[in-house]
């Protein structure tokens, strides 16, 4: 049985081999490129003007939509979940689960106004994780003259000057994604 919405044509199952042992022609493609069609689809749902553009032309009404929506709740698991470029689709994934608020994304100021906060989160993120790592390079400086100063050398051999240090050479694994340092 195939879902025929009005954006898109997914088929939901096939039908059962006639054989047990090799799989239909053409299936692993097809399960391939519905893995494709649905992890583009999740992604979309990051943005708020798309959302609002469903709301507006009345998906979110649609029941065999919304059937489709809680489907694909699955991408939160860790296995799916690390092929999303956009996790912040997730979080409107979840919200979207809720009537109150598949009724007010189609107000175009809400939309708006969840387009503006997320602005801010990114800009407020930016911000944070520079600093994180001007923290990071100062750590590592702090470190270097450390073991400098640790060292069996003699005080007049060691030299005092700070030894210039860059963002882009912290190591890339000791900020994580969420802007939090890590040792790895």
């Amino acid at each position: 049985m195939a879902y025929r919405g009005k954006l898109f044509t997914l088929r939901t199952s096939f039908p059962p081999s006639t054989t047990a042992s090799y799989p239909l022609p053409g299936f692993e493609e097809a399960q391939r490129v519905r893995f494709q069609i649905e992890l583009e689809f999740v992604q979309c749902l990051a943005n708020p003007n798309y959302l609002n553009f469903l709301a507006q032309r009345g998906y979110f009404k649609e029941a065999p939509f919304i059937n489709y929506l809680k489907y694909l709740l699955y991408w939160k698991e860790p296995e799916y979940a690390k092929f999303l470029k956009y996790p912040m689709c997730l979080y409107f994934l979840d919200l979207l689960q809720h009537e109150n608020f598949r009724k007010e994304i189609v107000n175009g100021q809400c939309c708006k106004f969840i387009d503006d906060q997320m602005i801010l989160h990114w800009q407020h993120y930016t911000r944070k994780r520079m600093k994180l790592l001007e923290t990071g390079v100062a750590s590592q400086q702090q470190q270097q003259q450390q073991q400098q100063q640790g060292s069996h050398t003699p005080a007049s051999q060691t030299s005092n000057a700070p030894q210039s240090l860059s963002v882009s050479s912290v190591q890339p694994n000791l900020i994580n994604g969420h802007g939090q340092i890590q040792k790895v």
